[in-house]
Parts: structure tokens; C-alpha cells; sequence
């Protein structure tokens, strides 16, 4: 798929997929004859997962490092596998902080519930 039918599906601009591709986090993007960019499916799967990371907090400095050992096979599978799970674990405490100052928000909406002046 072309550029922009690429920048659809994965709802990212052009300009972010070239940046993409020049800090590495795309690689071996298939040009045609007339050096257009062409996409996979392949491709669209990576970005879905990068947009995934970005949208879990992770940091485009931890993606980076990611991608390039995702780049070297699987030998680095296991390093992967760490790297995903520090993210996991700071995920879930996020999560859990998050659910606290919900139950404080919801805390204080019941008291002016309850306590609602007529």
C-alpha cells in the first residue's frame, strides 16, 4: 500500500511515518521503481504494535531500543521479553494509581450527591 493509504489505516501522518523511518523504527521499507514508499501488511502490524507502546506510556527512546533488538532476530527475544515486562510493571502501577484517584473522585461526586442543597 501507498503512503497515504498507509497513513489511513494506521491514522499516523506521513510526516510521522518518515520520521519513523529515519530513527530506525521502520526499516527495509520497500520502495518502487520510482521510489515511492511502499507498505506490507507486515509493516502495519509493526506500527499498530508501536502505537500500542506509545499509548501505554511507553517512552519512544524504550521503543527505539525495542525495534533495533526486534532488527538483530531472535537471538535478543529474551531481552525483549524483559524490556516488555519493566513496561508492563510500570503500566500496572499506573493503572492502580489511576484507580485510586478514581475512587477519590467517585468519593467526592457521592458527597455532593448526598449532600446536595436544595
Amino acid at each position: 500500500m501507498n503512503m497515504k493509504d498507509f497513513s489511513a489505516r494506521t491514522t499516523l501522518s506521513a510526516h510521522t511515518l518518515r520520521y519513523y523511518e529515519k530513527i530506525g523504527l521502520l526499516r527495509d521499507i520497500h520502495r518502487s521503481s520510482n521510489g515511492h514508499r511502499f507498505f506490507t501488511i507486515k509493516d502495519l502490524e509493526w506500527v499498530a504494535f508501536i502505537i500500542r507502546l506509545k499509548e501505554t506510556g511507553m517512552p519512544l527512546e524504550s521503543i527505539l531500543e525495542y525495534s533495533k533488538l526486534r532488527a538483530l532476530g531472535e537471538s535478543t527475544n529474551q531481552q525483549r521479553q524483559a524490556l516488555l515486562e519493566q513496561h508492563r510493571d510500570k503500566l500496572k502501577s499506573r493503572i492502580e494509581n489511576e484507580i485510586q484517584h478514581l475512587a477519590a473522585l467517585d468519593s467526592k461526586i457521592e458527597y455532593y450527591t448526598i449532600n446536595k442543597t436544595s
